[in-house]
This record gives structure tokens, C-alpha cells and sequence, in this order.
């Protein structure tokens, strides 16, 4: 295929679509785009050329249009950076739909590329042919339908500074998913057109001049220190649901801002805090435990409360935070939605905790604030001085959390390492105990969101957790913990076998994954989640509609798939196989566990602790 080899030898000028779409192509690059997940199909065949052709893009083909979304999904949570994904005309970009939804919900830059007919092949019958005009309604960030594309250089421009406005918006002012519908009229293969080719000697060589390669920054607003976080010592921190892409800076940042002000940081299961344990030594991981019992839930009643990013999952604390509506909380979090399902006394600070912490060095001698960040009176005072700091943080108030952390976490493990039967518990207790520094880990939703939030060490390990929490669902799952291995660290999915069945179609990217996964399938034959609800006390209908076994033979549909498979027998066979991860393909350890009596048994450990009163 003839391309302009004097300048702009990235671009294809073989005939009209050719040119557009690479001009679209090189801008997405020139922004900062690295790959592109592409779906088969005739409309979207000239976006697919200018992909695979670019030499600095990686272009993955995908089968399954919900797969690849996930996939690219997946990549884009670890990386930060949109991900472009591109699809054909008719019902192929419905299947997007549940990621784009999650990518809404969880704030992930998403470019969502849809071929469609020209305007003229619709309403009238024309194969492959459905309305996609917002397609996926009020989920994008921003919604166009690009110009049928022309020899024109005011056009390709227009082109060029919609996807830049494109590529802003899917990362800013919050991430998510940008959908461009792109209409092609023939011939939609690189044919060869003479004024195509001679359009190249009137292209541009500065055409793509001025086009940034960093991502947009956001603007930060100014803050003033809240008085309620000096004036009583019974406060806390609350590391909520999150997935940064610096996660060290995370935890740094939350850290400061604990030890600052002496108070604990109780972290979610699904927080990088958790895994980082050296950094901040207030720590509190048992809060479901601890909060279970009346007597201590009443005695560590808070005054105020900082909770940084989205609500945790724990039931058991939201009814804590519900039952203490009047307290004050702040929710420090850079995105514009409103993150309080309790509806307490709440204000949302608009700033990233690292802005946050950052105040901290502010602070000098007296006390004060410097610079744009000095407090404004008379709603708020200066941070204490550094005097004031060493002798608060260990209040009466930190003490009980820690001492009470102490007791919850040495019971709860003792209880564990006893276990000898295969339970799910104690697969999340031994992953975050065995992992390899640093492994990203998928934990699917469901039980094993809960698992790793009840049973989760906390240590030094720097495991990345990686969820799909926006919109809570099992769509995608296997896809999208391919997606977060690709060119990754060894990485290890959690998963249940429902949430793996409803993704089998993922398996289809084992030979585009470069890295590795293994898969720590807990298999209870159902679901397990609904075991733990009111309504398994219901049967019938409850095993057949709600519990729903599969009885599938996961060996045989490894074999089907090509994946290594291993039926775990004993929890040192487990630890074997955790220690040291394999570089590159799939693999399935398979843990058989029995539903119901695991049930039981995760009842009678949470529910221990509501008899340990006095321990104050």
C-alpha cells in the first residue's frame, strides 16, 4: 500500500477512508495513544487497517465485542490512558455496552470507536444497519457522530481537533468513556484511488504540529483546613474503595496525612493500603470484626471523619456510619460525583489525597499554613505545629482502635491457620500472605470482594488490587483480568466459577496476552453471595433460581481452551503454586469447596466477635 514516504509517512493514501482514518490514527498516537483493541468486521475496515499499520500502536484483534471491551477496560485501569476500541456497524457496539457502563461508574478513559453506514444507507433496509446515535445514552462523557470522510483539508482539521477534544474529554475533568460514531461509505478496503494519491502532495508536513503527548492535568482548587480535624483527637480515616495508578504515592499520601493528624486508617480490602502496611503504622484492618461487637462499636464513636475515594464494601461498617449519621465527614476525592449513598453530613473536597497531603509541608514553627493554602478564618485554623503532632498521635482514642485491631486480627488468624479444609476464606488469608511483590490481582465481585475484605492480611507485599467496583457486576470478568495483565507483572485472578462461566469467551485472548494469569477459581458449584441473604432460607426456589449450579467440569473446558489446569488437594499445593508465578500464557488452579458449609463457617468466625465485650 503506497504511503507518503517524504513526510507524514505514518498516513495511507491509498483512497479517501484510507486517509481519514489514519489522520485519526496518528493524532490518537500523537496524544498518547498505545493501544488499540480491534473487533472484526467490514464497516470498521478502514480503522482497522490504520491501526495494524501504525507501527507504534499496538493493535490486539478480539472476537467477542463484550470480551474486548473488558479487555481493554482492564489495560486502561492499570495504565490511566484511554484505550481505543473499535467495532463495526449494527448490534456489534451493543455488546460494548456493560463496560462502557462500568467504565462510566468507576471512572476508566474509554475511546469507543463505532463504524456505521452513511446517512443515506439508513432507514431503508440496508443490512447490518440499527440507529447508533448515543448508543449508549447518557454513559460517555461525549457523544459525536464524525463527517462521512472527504479529500479535504478543512475537514481533516475538524478531524484532527475532534479527537483531540476527544482525547481530553476521556480523561478529564473525570475519566471515562468518549463514543465517536464514524459512518464509511465504499470502498472500505484500501482500493486504490488516483486523487488520493495525488491529495498526498497537497498534504501538510506540519499538519500534526502543536498535538501533545501528556495526558491533560487537572486543575487544583484551593483548599483550607477544616478546624473539626484539630479540635478533638476522635477522629479517623477512612482508605476506601480504590485502584490509583501510582499506588505508592497513594499510600504515602494517606499516610502523611494520618500520622499528621493521629488518627487510625481504617483500609478496605480493596484499597492499596492494605498492602503497604510498613507506611502507616495505624493501620486497621478488622474494622467489620471489631464494629460487630455493640460494646466497642459504642466506645469508638468518632467526632469526625475523613474517607478518602468511594464508600467501603463492608455492610457492618456503612451501618456504623449510618447509625453515627451526625457526624461531620469529609470525602476528599478529585471526581465531580456525589460519593455519599448514606447521605450524612457531608462535604466533598474536590482534591486528590496527594493534593491533600501535600498541605502537610505547609506547615511550619507555628503551626501556620503557607502559601495559597492558608486557612481562612473564621470557618477553619491551621494545622497543629510539629510539636503538637508527635504528642497526639497516640491518643487514648488511636490506641483503643490499634489494641482492638491486635485482638480482631490474632483470633481471626489463629482461627484460620487451624483450617484445614478447603474453605474460601482462607484462600483470600493465604494469597495475600504467598503473592509475589507486587502482583497485580484480579478479585472478581461477589464473594470474593467480601472474602478479601474479611480475611485479607494486611503485610508489605505491595499487591495491586484491580476490580471492576463501578457498577458491582460479573460481566467481563475473566476479559478484563486479562486486560490488567497485559504487559504486566505476573498476575493472578480471584474468582468464583459463575463469574468465570459468564466470560468464557475471554479464553479467546490467551494468544494476544502478553504476560501471564493464573486464575484461583473457588468453585462452590453456585453462588456463593446468595448463600450469605435471606433468601437462601427460601427453597424452593432458592438452589435453582438464585444459587444456580452449573456442575461444569473446568478441567474439560481448559483442555477445550488450551489452559493449564490444576485441581488444588491441600493448602501447601496452594502455597507451592502461589510463590512463584509463571511468565507468560494461562493457567487454572481449580479450589473445589462446599458452598453451604463454608457459609456456615464464615458466619461463625464474623459472628465470634460480637461476644468479646469488656476488652476496652
Amino acid at each position: 500500500m503506497p504511503l507518503n514516504s517524504s513526510h507524514n509517512s505514518s498516513l495511507n493514501f491509498s483512497n479517501t477512508n484510507s486517509v481519514w482514518s489514519s489522520v485519526l490514527v496518528e493524532t490518537l498516537y500523537r496524544l498518547g495513544l498505545q493501544t488499540a483493541v480491534i473487533c472484526p468486521g467490514s464497516r470498521s475496515a478502514p480503522l482497522a487497517v490504520a491501526f495494524a499499520l501504525h507501527e507504534s500502536i499496538e493493535a490486539i484483534p478480539v472476537l467477542d465485542e463484550r470480551s474486548a471491551a473488558f479487555f481493554a477496560l482492564g489495560l486502561a485501569k492499570q495504565t490511566g490512558r484511554a484505550v481505543a476500541l473499535v467495532c463495526t456497524s449494527g448490534t456489534a457496539g451493543a455488546n460494548f455496552y456493560p463496560a462502557v457502563i462500568e467504565a462510566r461508574e468507576s471512572r476508566v478513559p474509554l475511546l469507543v470507536l463505532t463504524s456505521d453506514r452513511p446517512p443515506e444507507l439508513r432507514e431503508c433496509n440496508a443490512g447490518q444497519t440499527v440507529d447508533q446515535q448515543k448508543l449508549f445514552g447518557t454513559y460517555p462523557n461525549w457523544y459525536s457522530e464524525l463527517s462521512v470522510p472527504e479529500l479535504n483539508l478543512s475537514l481533516l482539521a475538524y478531524l484532527r481537533q475532534t479527537i483531540v477534544h476527544a482525547w481530553e474529554r476521556a480523561h478529564m475533568p473525570v475519566a471515562g468513556c468518549v463514543h465517536l460514531n464514524l459512518p464509511f461509505r465504499d470502498p472500505l478496503a484500501p482500493i486504490l484511488q488516483a486523487e488520493a494519491q495525488a491529495f498526498s502532495d497537497r498534504f501538510p508536513a506540519a499538519f500534526f504540529e502543536g498535538i501533545a503527548s501528556a495526558l491533560p492535568v487537572q486543575f487544583s482548587a484551593q483548599f483550607a483546613v477544616p478546624s473539626a480535624w484539630q479540635q478533638s483527637e476522635r477522629g479517623l480515616i477512612i482508605a476506601g474503595v480504590a485502584q490509583p495508578v501510582d499506588r505508592q504515592t497513594y499510600c504515602e499520601a494517606i499516610a502523611r496525612l494520618s500520622q499528621a493528624l493521629g488518627v487510625p486508617v481504617l483500609a478496605e480490602g480493596l484499597s492499596p493500603v492494605r498492602n503497604a502496611a510498613a507506611v502507616n503504622p495505624h493501620l486497621i484492618t478488622t474494622y467489620d470484626l471489631i464494629l460487630r461487637n455493640v460494646d466497642w462499636a459504642d466506645k469508638l464513636q468518632p467526632d469526625w471523619i475523613i474517607r478518602v475515594g468511594e464508600m467501603p464494601t463492608s455492610k457492618t461498617l456503612r451501618q456504623w456510619l449510618d447509625a453515627n449519621s451526625s457526624v461531620m465527614q469529609w470525602i476528599i476525592d478529585p471526581d465531580d460525583r456525589n460519593l455519599d449513598p448514606l447521605h450524612l453530613r457531608t462535604i466533598h473536597l474536590r482534591l486528590s489525597i496527594e493534593q491533600v497531603a501535600a498541605l502537610l509541608e505547609q506547615i511550619d514553627d507555628t503551626g501556620e499554613l503557607r502559601g495559597e493554602f492558608a486557612p481562612q478564618p473564621p470557618t477553619s485554623g491551621g494545622l497543629p505545629n510539629r510539636q503538637q503532632l508527635c504528642e497526639r498521635n497516640f491518643s487514648d482514642y488511636l490506641k483503643s482502635w490499634m489494641e482492638l485491631e491486635t485482638i480482631a486480627r490474632t483470633q481471626r488468624d489463629r482461627t484460620l491457620e487451624k483450617t484445614e479444609f478447603l474453605f474460601e476464606g482462607k484462600v483470600t488469608w493465604l494469597l495475600s500472605q504467598h503473592l509475589p511483590i507486587g502482583t497485580p490481582l484480579f478479585i472478581a465481585n461477589s464473594m470474593p470482594v467480601r472474602d478479601v475484605e474479611w480475611f485479607w492480611q494486611p503485610g508489605n507485599r505491595r499487591i495491586q488490587p484491580c476490580f471492576n467496583r463501578g457498577a458491582n457486576g460479573i460481566d467481563g470478568t475473566l476479559s478484563a483480568a486479562i486486560g490488567t495483565a497485559h504487559r504486566q507483572q505476573s498476575s493472578v485472578l480471584l474468582t468464583g466459577d459463575l463469574a468465570l462461566l459468564h466470560d468464557t469467551n475471554g479464553f479467546l485472548l490467551r494468544d494476544k496476552l502478553k504476560g501471564h494469569l493464573t486464575i484461583v477459581l473457588i468453585n462452590n458449584n453456585g453462588g456463593g453471595i446468595f448463600e450469605m441473604l435471606p433468601i437462601s432460607q427460601f427453597e424452593p426456589p432458592f438452589e435453582e433460581f438464585f444459587a444456580t449450579p452449573q456442575d461444569i467440569n473446568f478441567a474439560q473446558l481448559c483442555a477445550t481452551y488450551s489452559i493449564e489446569y490444576h485441581r488444588i488437594q491441600d493448602w501447601q499445593d496452594l502455597i507451592d503454586r502461589l510463590k512463584t508465578l509463571p511468565q507468560q500464557g494461562i493457567r487454572l488452579l481449580e479450589v473445589q469447596t462446599d458452598r453451604k458449609r463454608d457459609t456456615l463457617y464464615r458466619r461463625q468466625i464474623l459472628e465470634t466477635f460480637r461476644s468479646n465485650s469488656g476488652m476496652l
